[in-house]
């Protein structure tokens, strides 16, 4: 009995912590809502299939790997660079500090700063025509956004797998 009420109390913070890791880019939120669902299916208060286990694996590792291609592949189609990627992170982990604003500024303003660090820092190919401060300007804007994009269509498909999952958790946990 103990052991059982231990695991569902730890399998619930679990899931707490597998939402949060949706925001929080540290953290893998899905594959650790799967674990909140998998010790849940330990206790004889709940069962899953084994089938549905195995699907919510595969699908809660295959978004966290679709996680970390994504904000890449914004960058690069807007022609950004690992400045702006690595900045829009930095900026989610400060904007947390201010709420719900930070967390949807505070990415766009990181993959910018970073992308403005990049096109002024970087030297011009030898070659090809210098670019204005105007043109720079322009240029990591645009990155910023491709990043900013990417990092919350990463972040809605975390949030999607791991909501699904503590949904299925929580009535799981009811009808048990």
């Amino acid at each position: 009995m103990f052991l059982e009420i231990f695991l569902i109390i730890l399998a619930s913070i679990l899931m707490i912590v597998g939402l949060l890791g949706c925001i929080l880019p540290v953290i893998p939120g899905p594959p650790i809502s799967w674990i909140g669902i998998l010790l849940l299916h330990l206790t004889e208060r709940v069962q899953f299939s084994l089938e549905f286990l195995i699907i919510w694996l595969v699908i809660a590792v295959a978004i966290t790997i679709i996680d970390n291609i994504i904000p890449i592949y914004g960058t690069k189609r807007a022609g950004g660079s690992k400045w702006g990627v690595w900045g829009a992170a930095i900026g989610l982990i400060i904007g947390l500090f201010f709420g719900p604003p930070g967390i949807i500024f505070g990415p766009f303003l990181g993959a910018l700063a970073g992308e403005l660090m990049y096109a002024h820092t970087r030297k011009d190919v030898q070659g090809t025509p210098t670019k204005t401060d105007a043109e720079k300007n322009k240029r990591a804007l645009i990155s910023a956004l491709g990043s900013f994009l990417g990092m919350m269509v990463g972040i809605v498909l975390k949030l999607i797998v791991s909501g699904i999952l503590t949904f299925k958790f929580v009535k799981a946990l009811i009808a048990g």
